[in-house]
């Protein structure tokens, strides 16, 4: 594998002395120093509000927006780029989605399915729904793999069944769920499907993730898991659904025209995007993307699937490891590998690990539901990413037989 840790300039420190081992890509991914140049570069020399100016700075960042936006629709494969709604990330794209659709298209009684191991992202905002406007919601449980099996899903669905809202990939299990098959049933029963794909983004050939292939009619991802910039997210809304969908936030930039008696719409996706958009990290993301796509993104992905199989064989090698979300010869598993270790809670050894330069996740990963089913109030997970190698598993393999013998088990 090519070394690609000299393109990301925070592998240069030192923790407690040691060298970096990022392993927690899942939660947010190190940015390569050309997405850092790129938003530089805008505050720089081209720095201006955007869709209301005439002068050159703000026709130009105006610009720099937009071609972001068209950047993003080539990435996902999407058939028109006024499908592409920036938004703060994943989190206000689900809120922004579930709001708008239970204003013009849920009604009371409705339907929702979501899965057993969904993101809280992807459960709380459907809960308020609930709340506020009466939807109901479906649960799809998992095995004690962490499998979906899809007779489940076709006893759930009724004819009030209007949404499936699921996750490609599990942000814990790190295993590829059936969404081809998900979606192909419900277009079968004029169910609508939402794929929450904040962690898969990274981690799926575009082939996987292609709007035009995959046809969902909603998807959400956050850019700082693309390698990109934080605060920067896209709610991609097919094309048939651009109109019948009403805004959410309201305020300037997203107006057509304004009067105390009545306001009028801009078209999308403007209308979806109120106040000033965060337009140095729809650049960034842009970047984020050349790049990836500039390294042979799917080479990428079979490097890290490589990666990850060795990464599971080394961890099943140390003894009182449990790991969570394995199917058969693991051809679904991306990098994202949870487990528990004997009689060691996961803060304790995310605490011991982090003494040895070696960063990964401890908790219950936004995913309550999912400790719950399996028992543990938390667990570890290393995460892999672009610039992660065998040396880095191998140290963390060396870190926790550290811990046990610390604890003493």
């Amino acid at each position: 594998m090519k070394n690609l840790k000299p393109d990301f300039d925070i592998f240069k420190q030192k923790i407690f002395g040691k060298d970096l081992v990022y392993l927690d890509t899942a939660a947010s991914a190190q940015k390569p120093r050309i997405v850092l140049e790129a938003m530089d570069d805008f505050y720089t020399n081209n720095y201006s509000n955007i869709h209301r100016g005439v002068h050159s700075l703000s026709v130009r960042a105006t610009d720099l927006y937009e071609k972001a936006r068209e950047r993003v629709k080539d990435f996902i494969g999407a058939e028109d780029s006024r499908s592409i709604v920036f938004t703060k990330g994943t989190t206000e794209g689900l809120n922004l989605l579930a709001q708008s659709l239970s204003l013009t298209i849920l009604k009371p009684g409705d339907r929702v399915v979501l899965t057993r191991m969904e993101h809280h992202s992807n459960i709380v905002p459907w809960q308020m729904m609930r709340e506020r406007f009466g939807i109901e919601l479906d649960v799809w449980e998992i095995n004690l793999n962490g499998e979906l099996d899809l007779k489940n899903l076709e006893k759930l669905l009724t004819p009030r069944t209007r949404l499936i809202s699921m996750a490609p990939i599990s942000n814990v299990l790190g295993l590829k769920n059936p969404v081809r098959e998900v979606i192909k049933l419900a277009r079968e029963k004029d169910i609508l499907v939402c794929l929450d794909a904040a962690q898969s983004v990274g981690y799926l050939s575009h082939e996987e993730l292609n709007m035009k292939e995959l046809d969902p009619d909603f998807l959400v991802f956050s850019g700082h898991k693309l390698y990109g910039p934080t605060g920067i997210g896209v709610l991609y809304i097919k094309k048939n659904w651009l109109e019948e969908l009403s805004p959410v936030f309201g305020g300037g930039s997203m107006i057509e025209t304004v009067s105390f008696e009545k306001t009028t719409y801009a078209k999308a996706p403007l209308k979806f995007e109120a106040g000033t958009p965060p337009i140095a990290e729809a650049i960034g993301l842009a970047a984020a993307m050349d790049y990836l796509d500039g390294l042979n993104f799917a080479e990428l992905i079979k490097q890290e699937h490589d990666l990850t199989q060795r990464a599971l064989d080394i961890l099943k090698n140390i003894s009182g490891i449990k790991i969570y979300g394995e199917s058969e010869n693991n051809k679904n598993k991306i990098g994202v590998i949870s487990f528990n270790v004997e009689q060691i809670h996961a803060h304790d050894l995310g605490t011991l690990l982090d003494q040895e330069g070696i960063a990964i996740r401890a908790g219950h990963h936004c995913a309550m539901p999912l400790m719950n089913f399996y028992g543990v109030p938390a667990m570890s997970r290393m995460s892999l990413g672009i610039y992660n190698d065998l040396e880095d598993i191998e140290k963390l393999a060396a870190g926790i037989v550290r811990a046990k013998k610390i604890f003493g088990v």
